[in-house]
């Protein structure tokens, strides 16, 4: 047995007590106290996890208590991978390792690849506040999205954005040249924005990013700035290069399905007004993070330059359509890829935004 898969095996020996204990503490008929988990693989100093501590755990008793609900929720929070690791966000909900959790669907490419529509089509928004009004509407609009999360035996509460991804080195980077040879982190799908520029994509995530880099496994990384500065990634990275690839769906808040089927009507009311509140405080706190990291990285010593918009364009221009080949590979297993990029696209351009590339009109 491989270590992962014994792992793997431990985690859903552990789930199995925990649930057995959860549902033994209330019956969602007539039991006053609930007790639920809500966890993450990263620290609450992140707007995709602070929010989860800050809005969803206080204001859901809040909320009950107003409407005289005689149910009262008793959290457990559990941040910062002290449950499960980012390799294991996904399962972690399924299993009921954790109730409530934060899903990375961007390492998902296989079980949730309409969820990364976004990161196959780069340089189309910087604005994130507009991004997470569309994917949660995408998620209400087309069936195959919440599809994906039923199949993995959760329920879908809110979409987690993050601000556009720009590069950070250890090198100046003044053109796509600059990048020929280099090793730069991009997790997931944003490892095809690389296509055409030379550079080598290295799998990585944000907890992993310093170590990597200070060893020497990579030269640099394409991240939110955002999430820089929690991880002190701009001390062996101090070169930011303003690139602007575009804001993304990296994920979201979802509930165990059977404990979703387990909770009184009200707490499930509650909690589906929550998950979409939690969308726009993950957006509200990027808007206020995101300068703040950068003049606090700028503060310690980084230097900033912005990619010349010719190279921007060269690097653009350079990739070959990985949206419609997501798209057309996506829609081989019978998942329909096109009709979410066009209506993704089309729902971008209808709110004012101006791609710099029309992925889903190009052959």
């Amino acid at each position: 047995m491989t270590p992962y898969k014994a792992k793997h095996k431990g985690v859903r020996r552990i789930a199995a007590a925990l649930a057995a204990s959860m549902l033994a503490c209330f019956s969602a008929a007539n039991t006053a106290e609930i007790r639920l988990t809500i966890a993450s693989s990263h620290v609450t100093a992140l707007p995709w996890v602070g929010v989860m501590h800050s809005l969803v755990v206080p204001e859901s008793n809040r909320r009950l208590e107003a409407m005289g609900s005689p149910h009262h929720i008793r959290w457990t929070e559990a941040y910062g991978g002290s449950l499960y690791k980012l390799e294991n966000t996904l399962e972690a909900v399924e299993i009921g390792l954790t109730d409530i959790g934060w899903v990375g669907t961007l390492w998902e490419l296989s079980k949730m690849p309409l969820q990364n529509v976004t990161y196959y089509a780069p340089f189309v928004t910087d604005d994130f506040q507009m991004l997470y009004e569309i994917m949660n509407e995408l998620h209400d609009e087309v069936p195959a999205l919440n599809d994906a999360w039923t199949a993995q035996n959760q329920r879908f509460l809110g979409g987690s954005v993050l601000d556009t991804y720009h590069l950070m080195t250890n090198f100046p980077v003044n053109s796509v040249e600059d990048l020929r040879g280099r090793k730069i982190l991009a997790p997931g799908p944003s490892a095809t924005w690389l296509e055409g520029t030379g550079a080598v994509a290295v799998e990585g995530g944000l907890t992993t990013y310093y170590t990597q880099i200070q060893t020497g496994v990579a030269d640099g990384v394409l991240t939110i700035l955002t999430g820089a500065p929690p991880y002190r990634i701009h001390e062996v990275a101090p070169y930011i290069t303003l690139v602007g690839l575009g804001g993304q769906l990296t994920g979201g808040m979802s509930i165990n399905l059977d404990t979703w089927n387990e909770l009184p009507d009200e707490v499930r009311d509650v909690l589906a007004q929550l998950g979409r509140e939690y969308s726009v405080g993950v957006a509200n706190e990027l808007g206020i993070r995101y300068e703040r990291g950068l003049e606090s990285m700028q503060a310690e010593g980084a230097t900033v330059s912005q990619l010349p918009i010719e190279e921007k364009l060269k690097w653009l221009n350079g990739m070959p359509n990985i949206a419609r080949r997501w798209a057309e590979a996506t829609e081989a297993r019978g998942i329909p890829a096109l009709e979410v990029l066009g209506i993704y696209m089309n729902a971008v351009r209808a709110r004012g935004g101006q791609p710099l590339r029309n992925w889903d009109l190009e052959e």
